[in-house]
């Protein structure tokens, strides 16, 4: 017990002596003779100190005595302080992994960014015309016939309110089909494909069907009601417009289900094939039959009708040549009803919306005179001309992301990066649009109409006009990941 006492004053009075090498200063007399020095910020016993670590320092090789075990108190403590090192040394090379690691992982994204993007470019770029041959053959009509008879360029207005924006009511099916089918190809199940197929060809069959039948023996009646008693003078040019359009309704709705589909496989060239040819039979007819046989609004109505079945029909065959067989209807089951409405049913209600908005927008613009109306014509054309270039960012997101959501290459990372490049190139197609789109009514409108009261008009709203274009193609483009996000159940 009196060995213990002894040690253990020893070891207290060891550490006292050691704890006064900090708190005195070395006499002025003489110098300390330091083992290790400290007035060096790179030696080991800087380093360690400055982690809070106390390591004890001799003066003499008296005071050295007190700490009984001289040589093994020394190796203890630079043993110590090299091992600090090396986890010094260690961590730096961690830390500089994990810098090189971030910023191959910033590279890697921006590339694969850029690389996204350029697979949008690619597939945006031919779907352009897919949105573009519709509104362009409505501005063909109506530049072939503002040329003509303000009267008829004022007819359009209803005219093409209830064949085009009514059509929009039916985007549902469009939006179903594309979002039905990428998701069937991302599970790669093609019978599960040919049976959508069937059943949407079906219902697009049915509705249309319905719209001829109901623009038949209700479209004078609407329009009439649409019009107002104050341009009841206009209602026989368009009642004749709807009733020789209103025949491709079936053809139309078809065509919009067939177009989707091959947009679903990420097939863009088959249905701009169709499309084109179709613009091209259009412009053709125009010319013929307004210009040269004089048939006005009504030779229009049959240049587009033809148009619109002969796409119909390059739809369809498009199809076919993937391995589809195109021509078969299966009726929808309930069950089947019921996924395509909890699709559809957002889509339904935001398309209703919007037909609403445009009609609301021609029923005034009808109230304020012919030369008002022909106006809105010209500049709603117009927009809806440079407005449809959003359009296929809308179908990128539906087209790419449930490729992400589901299947073996599902990846939220890939669909946040998706989103972000659709924004990008929302924003700069915006800003393109709205310059050229702002250009052509500003300096070009004798294109559309000599009437200079009627220019006068356009021109009172070419600010709104430009400040619409810039917007809407990144509004387009989440609109789209809004659609497969809600039919995902999961935010990007």
């Amino acid at each position: 017990m009196k060995t213990h006492s002894l040690l253990c004053q020893a070891q207290q009075t060891s550490f006292n002596a050691q704890s006064l090498i900090f708190i005195k200063k070395p006499s002025p007399f003489s110098i300390p003779a330091f083992h290790i020095s400290f007035t060096n910020p790179k030696s080991p016993f800087f380093k360690a100190r400055s982690r809070g670590i106390l390591l004890t320092a001799c003066i003499s090789h008296g005071t050295q005595g007190l700490t009984g075990g001289t040589g093994s108190g020394n190796v203890g403590n630079i043993a110590s302080v090299s091992s600090l090192q090396k986890e010094e040394e260690e961590e730096e090379e961690n830390q500089e992994e994990e810098l090189q690691m971030e910023v191959n992982r910033q590279g890697l994204e921006n590339e694969s960014l850029w690389k996204q993007m350029k697979e949008i470019v690619v597939f945006t770029g031919p779907a352009v015309g897919l949105w573009l041959c519709g509104p362009l053959m409505s501005l063909i009509d109506t530049a072939v016939i503002g040329q003509g008879s303000s009267i008829e360029l004022a007819a359009l207005g209803p005219g093409t309110v209830w064949c085009d924006n009514m059509g929009y009511v039916f985007m549902f099916l469009s939006v179903a089909t594309s979002n039905m089918v990428a998701i069937s190809l991302a599970k790669q199940d093609k019978n599960e494909v040919q049976y959508q197929l069937s059943i949407l060809l079906f219902i697009g069959l049915t509705c249309g069907f319905v719209m001829l039948f109901f623009t038949k023996f209700f479209g004078l009646s609407a329009l009439s009601a649409f019009i107002g008693s104050k341009n009841l003078h206009i209602v026989p040019a368009a009642n004749t417009y709807i009733q020789i359009r209103g025949l491709a309704w079936p053809a139309m709705l078809i065509g919009w289900v067939a177009q989707s589909a091959s947009l679903g496989m990420k097939d863009s060239w088959g249905p701009l094939k169709a499309l084109a040819v179709s613009s091209v039979i259009n412009g053709i007819g125009d010319i013929l039959l307004c210009r040269l046989l004089g048939y006005g609004i009504a030779g229009a109505a049959w240049a587009t009708m033809v148009s619109q079945v002969v796409a119909g029909y390059m739809m369809i065959d498009s199809l076919n040549k993937k391995g589809y067989n195109a021509y078969a209807l299966s009726v929808p089951s309930l069950s089947d009803l019921k996924t395509i409405f909890g699709i559809a049913a957002p889509v339904f209600v935001m398309m209703m919306s919007k037909v609403a908005f445009y009609a609301l927008l021609v029923y005034f613009a009808t109230s304020m005179g012919t030369l008002t109306l022909a106006a809105h014509q010209v500049m709603i054309q117009a927009f809806f001309m440079f407005a449809v270039w959003g359009e296929p960012l809308c179908q990128t997101a539906q087209s790419f992301l449930p490729e992400f959501f589901y299947g073996i290459n599902r990846n939220l990372t890939k669909a946040r990066m998706l989103l972000k490049s659709l924004a990008i190139i929302g924003t700069i197609f915006g800003l393109v649009l709205g310059i050229i789109g702002l250009s052509i009514p500003w300096f070009f409108p004798n294109i559309f109409t000599p009437d200079q009261k009627v220019i006068q008009e356009m021109h009172k709203i070419l600010v709104q006009y430009f400040m619409a274009l810039a917007v809407t193609p990144c509004i387009l483009s989440l609109e789209g990941a809004l659609l497969v996000s809600s039919t995902k159940r999961k935010k990007l």
